[in-house]
């Protein structure tokens, strides 16, 4: 029963064309969502609630409500997008884009400005 299941996958591989690209002889095609890059955020809209911070499973964010900051550690990101999926106000996304190679171990800190103007 086995050789007729692998008979089929066999077959099917024959008449489909490749899953996987020659690399340097074709270009890396994107499809859609599914590409994960870097995540961005709109800092802005930020409530700075820490819930993408506690759904992080690479403790890679770090969220301060007082200083109104929001952290993130870009080498230990794993581009799993769960604090994306955990964000009440979608005011992170999982852009296309990979995070640019480092000289050096540093973290990105966004601060939100607060105008005091009456």
């Amino acid at each position: 029963m086995a050789f007729v299941k692998m008979s089929k996958t066999v077959l099917k591989s024959l008449v489909k064309r490749p899953y996987t690209v020659k690399y340097p002889l074709g270009p890396r095609v994107y499809h859609g969502e599914v590409t994960r890059g870097s995540i961005a955020i709109k800092i802005e809209d930020c409530i700075f609630c820490g819930i993408c911070q506690k759904k992080c499973p690479a403790d890679a964010l770090k969220v301060v409500k007082e200083d109104k900051s929001w952290e993130i550690d870009r080498l230990r990101c794993i581009t799993c997008s769960a604090c994306v999926e955990a964000c009440p106000k979608k005011c992170l996304t999982m852009e296309k884009d990979y995070t640019k190679p480092m000289l050096a171990k540093k973290k990105e800190v966004y601060k939100k400005c607060t105008n005091t103007t009456p």
